[in-house]
């Protein structure tokens, strides 16, 4: 059977923008009318999703299938990585939890037998599809790492595939890593190197010409193109190290629109939190990460988002004062809103009687939900359905409104006596809690804010609270992701040179660039 033929983004960084380059090859050969998807060997992420079968892989890989216009499987992130501590992390394997190690038991003991999974997964992509897109991990210019290395270039060289290697204009210092990379390469590692991209560059990109003469000189290699800093993707970022860099405001409206002040408590260990991009979006919504309590100010709504670690996450509430400021944000009619970890924090009490969180077996949450969360080994990872059933406030407005998104978390949530249940999921029983009238509440459930009716409703009842009319309900998510996605390639074709890959991939280049 013929093997689908590949081609690596790699990168001289973190962060450099592998996995947004990704997603835009995944979306122009699916426009050019092949069948693609997404590959990354090991992701080291606390942004998941869930798969249909109830595997768990990285984020960036389920946005690129999404662009690719296929279902997420395990295989196109057959190793997740979700870091607990500095020197500890839950390893997934095909989607589930194998344990937790630490960096060093991950290398002695699971490492040597990672690169088969990864040879499998790759292989039944490569059997299944026209093209497969590979992500590499980091910089391939790691001299300690390059032993050990699954990811880049050994992973590249399973496939056969061409590495295009992308740096970063915008954090200073391209011409050295790109310079450092090659020189810090073998003979054979530099065979894989197709050539470089230059990514997120400000201003006139003639400017650049004589850098792009220079790199090709020194390095023997192509400059694919320079891709501008592009603004206003709408395509959501890895890991949370683009929180650092995004402004602090969703888009500009017209200043008669009051400006809705949310804060998201940026947890070290924060996971999922593209479940706020579609707040970010909102034309009326500054969207705050705070990490001190004297960053939060007076907001208008605080959101507990996701945590790897909930016990870890509570403690730093606690540490940095800021679960004492919610409880008084919250005493003086401040909307809060917990998802996932931050929804176990609310309750009264987390209880870890076996020792599965942090060996302490009973710790006080901040008492704004009448609920008890008990940690247990079984983690669930499941796509999720359900309708509001709750009628507190804004709620009522959506009693028997249908949402989706997914569930990923460890431990069991019990509410109180004559507490009131958010949702009624599709597989039974109840999910989340409400109090104080609609104006706290919590759930398992992420993507709740991708839900357009229920995140303009909540918004706008925000808006009423403060005195300003309301706005009207925004475009079907789903139709504007797909937009977004169309933009992205867009940019790439003009700036990039998109038949040059199709080259590297031993392919004729698609008459007019793009077939419907």
């Amino acid at each position: 059977m013929t093997k689908a033929r590949a081609i690596m983004i790699a990168g001289t960084a973190s962060h450099v923008g592998k996995s947004v380059l990704c997603t835009a090859l995944c979306r122009i050969f699916r426009q050019d009318g092949f069948r693609v998807a997404p590959f990354k060997a090991q992701n080291m992420a606390l942004n998941s999703y869930p798969t249909m079968d109830g595997g768990e892989i990285g984020r960036a890989q389920a946005t690129q299938a999404m662009a690719a216009g296929i279902e997420p499987t395990v295989h196109m992130n057959p190793i997740l990585l979700k870091p607990k501590r500095d020197t500890e992390a839950q390893v997934v394997v095909l989607g589930k939890p194998l344990g937790d190690m630490s960096a060093m038991s991950y290398r002695r003991d699971y490492l040597p037998v990672a690169l088969g999974v990864v040879k499998d997964s790759l292989g039944r992509l490569r059997s299944e599809y026209d093209l497969v897109v590979m992500e590499g991990a980091g910089s391939i210019a790691e001299v300690n790492l390059k032993d050990r290395d699954i990811v880049n270039l050994t992973a590249a060289a399973l496939a056969d595939a061409p590495v295009v290697v992308a740096a970063d204009i915008d954090r200073g210092g391209v011409f050295a890593s790109i310079i450092g990379t090659m020189e810090l390469l073998d003979e054979a590692e530099r065979r894989q190197i197709a050539g470089w991209v230059i990514n997120k560059f400000r201003g006139d990109l003639s400017l650049f010409d004589s850098g792009v003469r220079f790199i090709e000189e020194r390095t023997g290699r192509p400059v694919f193109g320079v891709m501008p800093f592009l603004t206003g993707l709408d395509i959501e970022e890895e890991d949370s190290v683009s929180l650092d860099q995004t402004p602090g405001a969703g888009r500009h409206g017209p200043e008669k629109w009051p400006w809705l002040d949310i804060a998201v408590l940026k947890f070290p260990r924060i996971s999922n939190f593209t479940d706020f991009d579609a707040l970010i979006q909102e034309p009326d919504v500054r969207l705050r990460y705070v990490e001190r309590a004297e960053e939060l100010g007076n907001p208008d709504a605080v959101i507990l988002p996701g945590t790897k670690n909930t016990v870890d996450g509570l403690r730093w509430l606690q540490e940095t004062g800021l679960a004492t400021a919610v409880i008084r944000l919250s005493q003086r009619g401040c909307g809060v809103v917990g998802i996932c970890g931050g929804y176990q924090m609310l309750g009264m009490d987390l209880l870890d009687p076996g020792g599965h969180e942090d060996g302490l077996p009973q710790l006080p949450g901040l008492g704004l939900l009448p609920i008890v969360t008990t940690f247990t080994a079984e983690k669930v990872t499941v796509r999720a359905r359900g309708e509001i059933i709750a009628n507190q406030g804004f709620l009522g407005l959506l009693r028997g409104t249908a949402l989706e998104g997914y569930e990923i978390h460890m431990g069991r949530t019990v509410l109180s006596d004559g507490a009131v249940p958010l949702l009624r999921p599709e597989k039974g029983g109840t999910d989340g809690a409400v109090a104080d009238g609609g104006r706290v509440f919590g759930t398992y459930l992420h993507g709740l804010f991708d839900n357009d009716l229920f995140r303009r409703t909540w918004l706008n009842h925000l808006r009423q609270l403060k005195g300003a009319p309301p706005l009207p309900t925004a475009g079907e998510s789903r139709l504007a992701r797909e937009a977004a996605f169309d933009r992205l390639a867009d940019a790439v074709r003009e700036h990039l040179r998109v038949d040059e890959f199709y080259r590297l991939l031993g392919l004729p280049v698609p008459i007019g660039g793009r077939r419907p």
